[in-house]
């Protein structure tokens, strides 16, 4: 079998883009190095045609696919696994952008378009394109799409799913959805988009998508708050949705304990602000200009320090000060890496139940692991945390995830039960959450799901064993 389906992959992506697999840890190892596979063959084709050729080789020799963009998720979606069986399709290379329609503010780009490189070219033509993450140098536009991502716009212009209007993609029989519509209207049946976008890749293969662009803002301004409780956080946050509205676009939390890695880390990056319980780290976007925009942000700030929900608080005066605070939220997962493996948490509550939440499982989670260190930060303005638990210090962050993940996992999840929340939030289920899926989802919901699957993949030939 192995023989025939080399040389048919060859012929359809040239022999130079077909890799063995077994020693290429920049595909079969992921991000947080905790899925380590084996690919059969790592095939990079360069267009969509050759996409589907692949596909239908494989799917003639039963060999299970593997799409992976950049990989940088963080729940084991897009890694072969370890037998040594499963092609992994990179698309990589398939990096261009199709067309920029600035009347119709809408960007037609391949998958494997780094998301960056998007942002870039909608600049160019005096645009937006607002996704954001903090992977946003390294990830493709097919990932995004195929987990759904969030980041720190969403309180504004919504996940990635909100960002799209039509797709491309490859199905598991090897035909070609030409779905690249710029139509913000179109109700001709069902809008099979969105059964591809945050499907992980277990529907088929997302090969280009028409994005939605906006206006440049003349003026984006963030700012840091210093806040005593998440209650306040939380007020600070219904006092800025009141006043500006949709200029509102990043509304971030950031604790204590994930100030002090990054500074423990990272120790050149300013810290303008004194240490706080709690940092707030929101900005304005105002199509109406620097200064208006700045009379509006500091008028809503300085009533906020009134009332007492506010302590504390600095404004970006320049390019350079807006850059920097938002690096010091962007540096607080990396400064988690330096410190050592951690039990993630990607959650989503109604934001009037965060502080509830946080203040019962922050006390659950000290009394079942006593000094456990809780580094909590995320999107609080649509409701997402990163609510991660690290080792206690000292310890070994390894040792201690590989002994205790499944309890704080379980201690985590039963307690966002009552407060109507989701154990994933932008992350995606992959590996890592399959089986809380099955045991968490509706019985229901997840028969509509194994349907879905079995009509679009009967075979089950796209990435076996993630998110069902």
């Amino acid at each position: 079998m192995a023989a025939p389906l080399l040389q048919q992959l060859q012929a359809a992506v040239g022999a130079a883009q077909v890799l063995p697999g077994g020693d290429l840890p920049a595909y079969e190892q992921d991000w947080r190095r905790r899925w380590h596979g084996r690919a059969l063959y790592v095939v990079r084709p360069g267009d969509t045609a050759e996409v589907a050729a692949v596909v239908r080789a494989c799917a003639a020799a039963g060999v299970a696919i593997v799409p992976q963009g950049g990989n940088t998720g963080l729940v084991g979606g897009g890694v072969p696994s370890a037998e040594g069986q499963q092609v992994l399709l990179s698309l990589q290379r398939m990096n261009r952008v199709r067309q920029i329609d600035t009347a119709n503010l809408t960007m037609t780009v391949d998958a494997g378009c780094v998301l960056q490189a998007v942002q870039q070219a909608a600049a160019e033509r005096g645009l937006l394109f607002p996704l954001s993450l903090a992977a946003e140098g390294s990830c493709t536009i097919g990932g995004n799409l195929a987990t759904n991502a969030g980041g720190t716009q969403v309180l504004r212009w919504g996940n990635a799913r909100d960002l799209c209007l039509g797709l491309e993609v490859v199905t598991a029989q090897g035909e070609v959805w030409d779905g690249l519509s710029g139509l913000r209207k179109d109700n001709t049946g069902y809008d099979l988009r969105h059964l591809f976008i945050g499907s992980e890749g277990t529907l088929g293969v997302i090969t280009a998508a028409t994005l939605k662009l906006a206006p440049q803002p003349a003026a984006t301004t963030p700012a840091l708050a210093a806040c005593q409780s998440l209650d306040d956080c939380v007020a600070l946050l219904a006092r800025a949705q009141a006043r500006l509205g949709a200029g509102l676009t990043g509304f971030e939390v950031m604790g204590r304990l994930a100030l002090q890695l990054v500074a423990r880390h990272f120790p050149a990056l300013p810290r303008p602000l004194p240490e706080a319980p709690w940092t707030v780290l929101l900005e304005q976007s105002d199509t109406d200009g620097l200064d208006t925009a700045r009379t509006r942000f500091e008028a809503l700030l300085g009533d906020a320090l009134e009332a007492g929900c506010v302590q504390d608080v600095v404004i970006a005066e320049s390019i350079a000060q807006a850059r920097a605070l938002w690096h010091l939220r962007e540096s607080i997962p990396l400064a988690q890496a330096e410190e050592g493996l951690n039990i993630k948490h990607d959650i989503a509550l109604p934001v009037s139940a965060i502080p509830a939440f946080c203040t019962q499982t922050d006390a659950l989670l000290q009394a079942h692991f006593p000094g456990v260190r809780l580094i909590n930060f995320g999107h609080l303005g649509d409701g997402n945390l990163h609510y991660n638990v690290q080792a206690p210090p000292g310890a070994d962050g390894a040792r201690f995830l590989a002994e205790h993940e499944h309890a704080v996992n379980t201690l985590v999840f039963d307690a966002l039960r009552p407060h109507g929340g989701s154990f994933s939030a932008e992350h995606g289920i992959g590996s890592l959450k399959r089986d809380e899926l099955a045991a968490r989802k509706s019985p229901v919901a997840l028969q509509m799901m194994r349907a879905i699957k079995a009509a679009l993949d009967p075979q089950g030939l796209f990435n076996p064993g993630r998110v069902l």
